[in-house]
């Protein structure tokens, strides 16, 4: 019989907790929504708080941290955009992450999963869902304030500036967390994934303070999480694009 640890808070997050149950370490978020599971995820009390599986195999963000990411994740009361947000899978467990005082603006452009998304944010009432392109921010930059961070999963080949162009228009400024699932198979056939991450690596270090990013396999074959901190440059170079950008707004400093 596997020997089942107690849940434990995480340096991390106080919202984001382990258990070590025989060989393998989980991740489970304290729940800001109700029941039933998003995606047939466990669900437990414990001290009368709510927490909820964070599967590696269905979302890149857990599995990342499962490898290790050093890298900042949501805060408690943080505004965060999220690029890509399909159905709320990892979606809601950002919304767990930020907690009911912080809200996650979820940007999805197809009508089928975002119909799924816009149920879901009937439960979690932090998961505001923006029915959008993310290509074009401008157009739905009415509908979302000044953010503290970005995560993006746009399976797309342009996927680098499409994360470009929404951290320019919507982070308070520099020091803002960026995070980028890179689908490498979506860049082309042309290059190995490793060498895709290399060109990534180099493209974004110029914009962002970048962390040793981390290798997804196996729970998602060709994918990396990417990020850091944005720099002022990438507030310049979104003015050279032509976007309107809000002035950048004073914040409390991340932690080491």
């Amino acid at each position: 019989m596997r020997e089942r640890q107690p849940l434990r808070p995480t340096r991390e997050s106080p919202r984001l907790a382990r258990r070590r149950t025989g060989e393998r370490s989980e991740l489970w978020t304290e729940a800001v929504g109700t029941p039933p599971p998003v995606y047939g995820e466990r669900w437990v009390e414990v001290e009368d708080r709510t927490y909820r599986l964070f599967e590696p195999s269905r979302s890149k963000l857990a599995a990342a941290i499962v490898h290790g990411w050093s890298g900042d994740l949501p805060r408690v009361g943080e505004r965060w955009v999220y690029l890509g947000a399909a159905s709320g899978t990892t979606a809601s467990h950002l919304a767990d992450l930020v907690g009911p005082s912080g809200r996650v603006y979820a940007v999805e452009k197809s009508l089928r999963p975002f119909a799924r998304l816009y149920s879901l944010s009937e439960r979690w009432p932090n998961l505001l869902p923006v029915l959008a392109d993310a290509r074009f921010p401008a157009e739905y930059s009415d509908l979302v304030p000044p953010a503290d961070g970005i995560y993006a999963d746009v399976a797309q080949p342009d996927q680098l500036e499409i994360l470009r162009r929404n951290a320019a228009l919507f982070l308070r400024g520099p020091s803002c967390p960026v995070l980028l699932a890179l689908k490498t198979a979506s860049m082309g056939r042309d290059r190995a994934p490793a060498a895709h991450l290399a060109q990534s690596e180099e493209l974004l270090g110029h914009r962002i303070e970048l962390e040793a990013s981390v290798k997804l396999d196996p729970f998602h074959r060709a994918h990396y999480l990417v990020g850091g901190r944005a720099k002022p440059s990438l507030f310049v170079e979104g003015a050279r694009a032509g976007l309107t950008l809000r002035p950048a707004r004073s914040r409390a400093p991340r932690r080491p």
